[in-house]
């Protein structure tokens, strides 16, 4: 059974940091680009940040670049979202996905942020004073 799971959101004031992680099971996550989105109530998804199965290659949405870094363990087949300096706008659920690495690179594996092979169900950052 496919699963992936978000964990490490909640409520934090701004300027604060969060790391979240996305652990997988059921595939193997050599085989993978990963990807972190969110969603704002109201907002469209938005790709923050995805990485690459092979040669850790990375993407950043504008927005998060110098702020948030992402990461892989793939002997733990887990993802990790690093934020720091978080903003108010950085308020939304955060979700994970994971698409074939023979599909996909990291750009495109962000900017198209439907239609990927697996979901995770997300976990709410909240940035609020």
């Amino acid at each position: 059974q496919v699963q992936l799971v978000e964990s490490g959101g909640g409520l934090v004031q701004p300027g604060g940091s969060l790391r979240l992680s996305c652990v997988v099971s059921g595939f193997t996550l050599d085989y993978y680009v990963i990807g972190w989105f969110r969603q704002a109530p109201g907002k469209e998804r938005e790709g923050v940040s995805c990485i690459s199965s092979s040669d850790g290659s990375t993407y950043y949405a504008d927005s998060v670049k110098g702020r948030f870094t992402i990461s892989r363990d793939n002997a733990k087949n887990t993802v990790y979202l690093q934020m720091n300096s978080l903003k108010p706008e950085d308020t939304a659920v955060y979700y994970c996905a994971a698409q074939p690495s023979f599909s996909t690179t990291v750009q495109p594996m962000c900017i198209m942020t439907y239609s990927k092979e697996y979901w995770g169900q997300g976990t709410q950052v909240t940035v609020s004073s």
